[in-house]
Order: C-alpha cells, then structure tokens, then sequence
C-alpha cells in the first residue's frame, strides 16, 4: 500500500543531511546508508549510497530512474544459489 500523497515521500532526517553535506563537498564517496525504506529524492541523483543489506553494503549508484522508489529495492538481501534440482539435471 502506497503512502498518501499529502504525507510526502519518506526519507530519515540523517539521510537528507549526508547528501547535502556530500554535495557541498563534490568529493565522490559512498555515503554509508542503513535506511532501506528511505525514498529517493531528486537531490540525490548522482550520489553514490552504501546500501546495507544486512551482511555488508552495497553501493548504489542514483541516477533519474530511480527517483521515487526505496533504497532497499537496489540493495537484495537474499542470494539465489539456484534450484536444487538443477544440479542433478546439469549431470546427467
């Protein structure tokens, strides 16, 4: 279920203050990220985030498509080692 429309977008506080302080900056470091629920805004088109997945972090690169979908959405936290029936037909 989406969020309502007159709420606005959701994004932590902490999140927001990184990205301006990176873009002040204009050095090009991963921003270090644990908000996977956090939208993603224009202002951050063009950073580089670290998004955690529970094990590590991955690094997101935002770009214009990505406007307005979730963080956690680029950042998989489950590895698909394929079936396990595949193995057997793969042998024989």
């Amino acid at each position: 279920m989406a969020r309502s429309v007159w709420k606005g977008p959701f994004v932590d506080g902490y999140l927001l203050a990184k990205a301006e302080a990176a873009k002040a900056s204009a050095r090009n470091e991963i921003i270090k990220i644990w908000s996977r629920r956090s939208t993603i805004l224009p202002q951050f088109v063009g950073l580089t985030f670290g998004v955690y997945n529970g094990h590590k972090f991955l690094p997101v690169q935002v770009n214009e498509n990505m406007v307005g979908h979730k963080f956690g959405e680029f950042s998989p936290t489950r590895t698909f080692s394929g079936h396990a029936a595949d193995k057997k037909a793969r042998r024989g």
